[in-house]
């Protein structure tokens, strides 16, 4: 485990994000965290109605010690990308899969600074609960569009799943953006095609109301 406290993540002007992440996983048990669902309902009914292949590559993107990895393993996919910036998340999720998770392909890496991510071959599905809307300067949501651009094959799938504008304005701590999907399209821009979308409110470990929409595109050009 990386430990580390909260001065050692805050400098002037600037937040370490990986910092930061370690810390959260470090200091609250995973079923404890703001965002954490026993079962990510709302992605599997998406992925479930893709009828993907076993083989297809799914891509889960700021995986931290989501479930989501144990249910993608059950269904039988056997191509799974786990990612996450924080090493402290990564080793929850691949101690608590285990053997189970020997068809998993664990990567900690920056998606605003990608070095491991990017070398990797094209996706079927890039699936992202929960980080997008943390990018609240242009720079980073560019590095994360091209990113997704470089590895999203066309007839491939995007699932996002964002605050919704009456949503959450923080999380963790940190500033967020919230969306719509006129805005998720206008980044994503005109080679993907919006296949579905609708709004879902998750109630947190707390009990309190987090407004989320979801949106299912697929990408028709390259």
């Amino acid at each position: 485990m990386i430990l580390s406290t909260e001065s050692d993540c805050v400098q002037p002007g600037q937040t370490d994000y990986k910092c930061h992440w370690d810390r959260a996983y470090l200091k609250v048990p995973s079923e404890k965290l703001g965002w954490y669902e026993t079962h990510s309902e709302p992605s599997l009914s998406l992925i479930k109605e893709l009828e993907l292949s076993k083989a297809a590559r799914i891509l889960n993107i700021g995986s931290g010690s989501s479930t989501i990895l144990d249910d993608l393993v059950a269904l039988g996919y056997s191509q799974l990308i786990a990612s996450d910036i924080s090493t402290n998340a990564l080793e929850i999720l691949q101690n608590r899969l285990g053997l189970r998770g020997k068809n998993v392909q664990y990567i900690e890496d920056d998606l605003t600074q990608s070095k491991k991510l990017i070398q990797l071959k094209e996706i079927d599905l890039w699936n992202d609960r929960a980080v997008l809307h943390f990018f609240v300067n242009e720079k980073d949501r560019k590095a994360y569009i091209n990113l997704l651009h470089t590895l999203v094959r066309e007839g491939a799938y995007v699932i996002i799943a964002v605050f919704a504008k009456e949503g959450a304005v923080k999380c963790c701590g940190l500033d967020v953006v919230p969306y719509d999907v006129e805005m998720i399209q206008e980044l994503l821009g005109a080679d993907f095609e919006l296949q579905k979308s609708f709004k879902y409110t998750y109630t947190n470990p707390n009990g309190h109301l987090r407004p989320y929409i979801y949106t299912l595109f697929k990408r028709t050009a390259a």
